[in-house]
């Protein structure tokens, strides 16, 4: 437990807490209430479903940007991948002439792909063309987002609706919903694959080399490690799980591609903040993605109830972002050197002496 509570993550944490309630004492807030708020307008029961429902989000974006992030990989095109499956499973929903359940199932896996698929895009840039895979996940993404834009603008819009999105979807093709709430089966998908990223990264091969990639790509290359190709099968995971995101927003409430609906809750930052946050870790990803949705749903309520603004709750992500990344860079203190030992241990460390080899041992 204490050496928990020393660890960067509790102690980001704690700072973050800590000046989120002076910044609330400078304005002239109770912190205990806007805290108290917080918790019971998130996990209270009116407001935990549309935690779980933000949890579904915010964890399948933490964990596409998690799964290349554990290499010391950066995409940035979580937005232009989402988007891209959104778009390609609304499609999908509204002309695959298939039984609504089939074309779940069809609709979930053309968001998948459609994902993957431009994530590979992006990783073939930096492969073959030199392009750094932060610069060109990112800026593959813009164009990503405007076709999807012109899509649901356009050639999709529903007619005689003056919002920007396409047809409902056919009736059942839809994810499952829990009883009345907003919380479908999507919720349960992520998590499958957060259960199937914690088995890659500690039971089979590729994890290993994946972590070893992270640790020091230049080791992980001489053991034999093809650091392409483990780019392009990173950047394919990473860019099906944000597709499915997207596709899972989709099938859900409202049931149609709605142009801006996927990108401006910034999904996408949220995920990369918590993978950031929990080093990429399966499980850490996992209760880092809770925590800011606890925070992004909490906001609201802290916002009617107090009228403190819901920008703390970012203010709070921030802070927590910079004190973990400055007590990582903070360097250990060594402990002082103690008397010279006498005897063996002292002739050890003279420079010159070393014992005799042993059998099969190089002099």
């Amino acid at each position: 437990m204490a050496r928990a509570l020393r660890s960067p993550v509790a102690f980001s944490l704690l700072a973050g807490v800590v000046i989120g309630a002076l910044f609330l004492v400078g304005t002239g807030a109770d912190p205990f209430s806007a805290y108290g708020a917080v918790i019971t307008g998130s996990l209270g029961a009116d407001g935990i479903g549309a935690t779980l429902s933000t949890t579904t989000s915010v964890l399948g974006m933490a964990l596409a940007l998690a799964v290349p992030l554990r290499a010391k990989l950066i995409n940035l095109g979580g937005d232009g991948q989402m988007v891209l499956g959104g778009i390609t499973a609304a499609v999908t929903g509204l002309y695959a002439p298939l039984p609504a359940p089939l074309t779940v199932v069809l609709a979930l896996l053309a968001g998948m792909a459609a994902g993957s698929a431009y994530a590979v895009l992006a990783a073939l840039c930096e492969n073959h063309f030199g392009v750094p895979l932060l610069v060109s996940s990112l800026l593959l993404s813009y164009p990503a987002v405007s076709l999807a834009s012109y899509l649901a603008r356009y050639p999709l819009k529903e007619p005689g609706s003056s919002l920007p999105q396409t047809r409902r979807l056919p009736e059942g093709v839809a994810l499952p919903a829990f009883g009345s709430s907003t919380v479908t089966v999507g919720l349960l998908l992520v998590v499958l694959a957060a259960a199937a990223y914690w088995f890659t990264d500690s039971r089979t091969a590729l994890g290993f080399e994946i972590r070893m990639t992270g640790r020091n790509a230049r080791f992980s290359a001489y053991a034999g490690v093809d650091r392409g190709r483990l780019t392009l099968r990173l950047m394919a995971t990473s860019g099906a799980l944000a597709g499915l995101t997207g596709a899972i927003g989709v099938l859900s409430f409202p049931y149609r591609f709605v142009d801006g609906s996927l990108t401006a809750p910034g999904y996408t930052w949220t995920g990369l903040t918590a993978a950031l946050l929990a080093a990429a870790t399966p499980l850490g990803t996992i209760l880092a993605s809770f925590f800011f949705a606890v925070l992004q749903v909490g906001g609201l309520a802290m916002e009617r109830t107090t009228e403190v603004p819901r920008e703390l709750t970012q203010v709070l992500q921030a802070i927590v972002i910079v004190f973990l990344a400055a007590r990582l860079r903070f360097p250990r203190r060594r402990r002082p050197a103690g008397p010279e030992p006498d005897g063996p241990q002292r002739a050890d460390r003279e420079p010159g002496r070393r014992e005799p080899a042993g059998q099969g041992e190089f002099a």
